[in-house]
């Protein structure tokens, strides 16, 4: 299992934003298999967590055509900046 943590600053999100966002996290859940996807914003820093059974399934995802577009509408109109880190887990608990 992978997760990947995606930290942007805000530069304004509008409608458009809105909806690309739902729509990203519908194709990486219904068509790269992203078993779960949280989203939070404080101030101006957003904050996603989403989770992969492979890192080739993220990698697929971040490479879709409708993504790539998306990710260059982000880059002028709505993020200052990004980070994107990709990680393996090892072990996770909870109740």
């Amino acid at each position: 299992m992978y997760v990947v943590i995606f930290r942007a600053e805000i530069k304004r999100f509008d409608t458009e934003y809105e909806n690309t966002a739902f729509r990203m996290r519908e194709l990486a859940t219904e068509k790269f298999g992203c078993t779960r996807f949280i989203t939070c914003s404080e101030g101006d820093t957003e904050l996603s967590v989403s989770y992969w059974e492979t890192e080739q399934a993220f990698d697929d995802w971040m490479q879709h055509p409708e993504h790539q577009a998306a990710q260059e509408r982000a880059r002028k109109r709505w993020y200052k900046s990004c980070n994107i880190e990709v990680t393996e887990l090892v072990r996770g608990c909870g109740f």
